[in-house]
Order: structure tokens, then C-alpha cells, then sequence
């Protein structure tokens, strides 16, 4: 009788052990857009390939097969993008991974009128989040938010 239960909990131990795996404390991923290149856009969308810089300042390699990013200005939606490509984030190390986004045009619009209503901002407000899909349990989020200060004068219309 204690043979038959037994047996599945062996089997599902080695789940059990990669969940507790990916459940060490890990310090945090760091992401900054290393650049911008323009894609071909279709009808009123822009498409743009943002180049993410991630550091990864763990001992354990990041492994990842998949990346999403959703990034916000002024606190709004505006892009985001999904890319297939697999790789790997050496330990104490940094790769630097190309995702192809999409600005629908109401979020361009959106973001015009904002600053229309408004008058030139001085400063630009960002967000993104996103994650590296990773094998079994191990799937990474990342988060990154910072401020471009802009020259007062840069803008036409600012005083």
C-alpha cells in the first residue's frame, strides 16, 4: 500500500527540486536600451527594434527562450513586442538583446495631445517591463524606469 504512493512522489521530486531551485534569492536583472533602430511599419503603426543592455549580476547564468517588453512614457502606454530568440546571460556578464516593438498610432497620438495640452514637458518620464521566458520554472521579469531631462529651449514652442 505505501509502494503505490511512494513511486509518484519520486517521480515528481526532481519538479520539485528545479521549482526550489528558481525560487533562491537572485539579485535583480539590470535593463537599459542600449539603442533604437527603425523597422518597416505597416499602415499607421511605427515599428522600431529596441536593443535591451542586460546585466546580470548573479553567479548562475540567465537562460532564456523568449522576451516580452511593454514600455510606458508619462506614465501611458506606448510600445511593446515580443521576440522568439533564445540565448543566455553569462553569470556576472551582459548580452544584449534586439525585440522588435510596435507604437500603434493612437498611442502616438495619445502621447502628441499629451504634450500639445500640456505645452513642451522639460523632462520625459519612462517605464519598461518586460521578461526572459526561460526553461520550466524559471522565467525572469525585469523592470527599469528612469527621467530624460530635456534642455530648456530644445522643444519649438519652449520658452
Amino acid at each position: 500500500m505505501m509502494r503505490r504512493f511512494v513511486w509518484p512522489l519520486l517521480a515528481l521530486a526532481p519538479v520539485w527540486l528545479a521549482a526550489c531551485t528558481s525560487l533562491q534569492g537572485r539579485d535583480p536583472l539590470q535593463v537599459t536600451v542600449a539603442g533604437i533602430e527603425p523597422l518597416q511599419g505597416e499602415g499607421l503603426e511605427l515599428r522600431m527594434m529596441v536593443n535591451l543592455r542586460v546585466q546580470n549580476p548573479n553567479d548562475a547564468p540567465v537562460e532564456y527562450d523568449g522576451v516580452a517588453l511593454d514600455m510606458e512614457i508619462q506614465g501611458k502606454s506606448f510600445a511593446s513586442g515580443v521576440s522568439s530568440d533564445s540565448g543566455s546571460v553569462p553569470r556576472f556578464g551582459e548580452a544584449v538583446i534586439s525585440v522588435p516593438v510596435t507604437i500603434s498610432a493612437f498611442s502616438m497620438v495619445r502621447q502628441a495631445m499629451g504634450v500639445m495640452g500640456g505645452g513642451a514637458p522639460s523632462r520625459i518620464e519612462y517605464e519598461m517591463h518586460g521578461k526572459l521566458s526561460g526553461p520550466a520554472f524559471n522565467t525572469t521579469r525585469f523592470s527599469s524606469e528612469g527621467v530624460f531631462e530635456l534642455p530648456t529651449g530644445s522643444l519649438p514652442g519652449s520658452k
